[in-house]
């Protein structure tokens, strides 16, 4: 009988904080509410082991915090959100701390495509951005079945870069600008035995050209950076995308961010916006 009661008690909390939560964006909106937020999540090793948790119990921890930041950003009206989910750098951890990395993200991405998933919930489109061969074959395999579920979905996007850099990103755009640049040159170009005649060859690489060939192609630079866990650095993370993005620090670590800190960083975007517009308004002036 107490289950039977508290099961529409909690139902009634939890409208009554949705409705609280709705209010509260509201009141935000009468300000420029971003249109991308990049999160670095970083922490989640440190808030486990404050907390004494199992190796790699963090990490769940991280991801349960993932899915309530969703909520929040896309209530709030937010249409994309990019996360920095494992950097290739993170191959270098032990064998065992990777392989317990791939397993959880291989349940993680099936639970997205779960019927009662943030997910459905939304309409989400999902990417996943890096070099995905770098995955094991389960991981790459689920990624690519989430970005095929999703591709025809309208609403928000979520982009979570995995076995990812930014160094590794421009180069593989740049290796994909001069493949693309190679199919184009005329049949007349090229000898008898294959090879481009030097007269016929363009070393040169436009700026379209290459951001065409990005992961990033087609998303609009991020509006807002955060990485959390008070670090003030982006880890090789989307650092030609980030020109003008407002980049923040945060001290919570990322199973701990909560709605208050994510509050405080549109208002802390909110008040250097004009500043922000004027940047952007000059760069696309100088291009």
């Amino acid at each position: 009988m107490e289950k039977l009661e508290g099961k529409p008690v909690t139902n009634v909390i939890k409208s009554v904080q949705c409705f609280l939560r709705r209010c509260l964006f509201l009141v935000l909106s009468f300000g420029p509410i971003p249109k991308h937020i990049a999160f670095i999540m970083d922490g989640n090793r440190r808030y486990a082991k404050r907390r004494n948790m199992k190796e790699g119990s963090g990490h769940s921890v991280g991801y349960a915090a993932l899915i309530t930041m969703l909520q929040y950003c896309y209530e709030m009206g937010v249409k994309y959100v990019t996360v920095y989910a494992f950097s290739i750098d993170n191959f270098k951890r032990k064998p065992e701390e990777v392989q317990s990395l791939m397993n959880l993200m291989m349940v993680k991405i099936d639970e997205l495509l779960d019927k009662k998933s943030i997910v459905h919930e939304f309409g989400l489109k999902i990417n996943f951005w890096g070099n995905l061969d770098l995955l094991t074959e389960p991981v790459r395999l689920a990624a690519e079945k989430a970005m095929a579920s999703t591709i025809n979905n309208s609403g928000p996007v979520l982009s979570i870069c995995v076995a990812y850099t930014s160094t590794n990103e421009i180069i593989r755009a740049i290796n994909k600008t001069c493949a693309r640049n190679k199919e184009r040159i005329p049949q007349a170009c090229i000898n008898c035995d294959g090879d481009l005649l030097a007269d016929s060859i363009n070393s040169s690489i436009s700026i379209v050209d290459l951001e065409e060939n990005l992961d990033t192609a087609n998303c609009p630079d991020p509006d807002i950076v955060i990485r959390t866990s008070g670090e003030a650095r982006l880890s090789n993370f989307l650092l030609w995308q980030t020109t003008l993005s407002h980049l923040q620090n945060p001290s919570p670590l990322w199973p701990e961010f909560s709605l208050r800190n994510l509050i405080w960083s549109i208002l802390e975007y909110q008040k250097v916006y004009s500043y922000l517009e004027a940047g952007r308004r000059r760069a696309k002036k100088d291009n």
